[in-house]
């Protein structure tokens, strides 16, 4: 009998590795996409209910105003904590996808796409009425690629690891046409978390002096790979987006539809900075430490700065700098910027 289980348990992982090996790219990504969605609505969901019982033994005097302000702020922070290693799993995922794109290991889009026989559509784009498309559309939008910091206008023989260093961002944003149906200009907006990683070289780690945010070398040999600075802000991203996407007909009728062709997007954003983190990880006497060290190291509060894209239909190049520095207080000034490949998914 445990013989037969195996036999059977073999196969469900070759058939299920099989089917997951002949998914494109874009269909991967979405489901990275509605998993952090998905895991955005659990987290909130279960804090609104944690609040609602909270606001009950408010009113039922079990607890003073005091006592349920402190309920909420912990339950807010727990979740909020979720919330950040569950993204951060997705992440992982996200960072692997594009490595294998990279690679060439994922299928062709459109070779994938005719030997299907089923297909699921997340589009916000409404074509009930012939040829005709919402002004405003959703997308939820995906971003990873490499980060930096631009030290006296260069990034050349940089203090911190090119492969190390890396971004991450997630978001949701509203596309609207400007103009007649057949523009191609948009106003594309919206709301993301972006998370900037940088992992000094050198041993070095990032210690407050007081007057700057400076680099020191670690006392102990840290383990690179889980060693790194990482700055969280929540982001109002702006566009303008050109889209020239090439208008299809289909039995007489000429149907507009939107990321279906090559368009660019030029803008900016302007964000918040909801937490700074560094990671430290280390062994002493054959025991594997990791610190998680919680402050402001200095950064500033608000980033600004400027963004652009260009790409084919889902998949575009990324590229954003920060007009502001990252610390304060430092003699010289450093930018943060990132490179990568950014999906809008409708």
């Amino acid at each position: 009998m445990q013989k037969i289980i195996f036999y059977v348990a073999v196969s469900l992982c070759l058939f299920v590795s099989k089917v997951v090996a002949q998914e494109t790219f874009e269909q991967r990504a979405k489901i990275i996409a509605q998993n952090i969605e998905n895991i955005t609505k659990e987290e909130k969901q279960a804090l609104k209910e944690k609040v609602d019982v909270i606001n009950q033994d408010l009113e039922n005097k079990k607890i003073t105003v005091e006592e349920a302000d402190q309920k909420k702020i912990a339950a807010a922070n727990w979740h909020s904590k979720n919330i950040e290693e569950r993204v951060a799993m997705e992440q992982a995922k996200l960072n692997d996808l594009v490595q294998e794109k990279v690679e060439g290991k994922i299928n062709d889009t459109t070779k994938t796409k005719k030997r299907n026989r089923f297909s699921i559509s997340i589009s916000g784009d409404d074509l009930n009425e012939p040829g005709r498309e919402k002004r405003t559309t959703t997308q939820f939008v995906l971003a990873s690629g490499f980060n930096n910091l631009v030290t006296k206008g260069a990034v050349a023989n940089s203090d911190f690891g090119y492969m190390r260093s890396v971004f991450f961002e997630w978001g949701l944003t509203k596309r609207t046409r400007l103009g007649k149906e057949a523009s191609p200009l948009h106003l594309k907006y919206g709301l993301s978390f972006m998370y900037n990683i940088i992992a000094p070289t050198d041993n070095r780690y990032f210690v407050d002096n007081g007057k700057e945010t400076v680099m020191e070398t670690y006392p102990v040999e840290l383990r690179k790979k889980d060693s790194y600075f990482k700055n969280v802000y929540l982001a109002l991203p702006v566009h303008l987006e050109f889209d020239f996407s090439k208008k299809t007909t289909k039995d007489g009728t000429t149907y507009y539809k939107s990321h279906n062709g090559f368009r660019f997007g030029v803008g900016g954003f302007a964000g918040y900075n909801t937490n700074s983190k560094q990671f430290l990880s280390y062994k002493i006497d054959g025991y594997k430490i990791k610190e998680k060290q919680k402050g402001d190291w200095n950064v500033n509060e608000w980033n600004y700065g400027l963004s652009t894209y260009v790409g084919w239909k889902e998949t575009s190049l990324y590229l954003k700098y920060d007009l502001n520095p990252l610390f304060e207080n430092n003699a010289v000034d450093q930018h943060n910027v990132s490179l990568g490949i950014r999906f809008d998914l409708n």
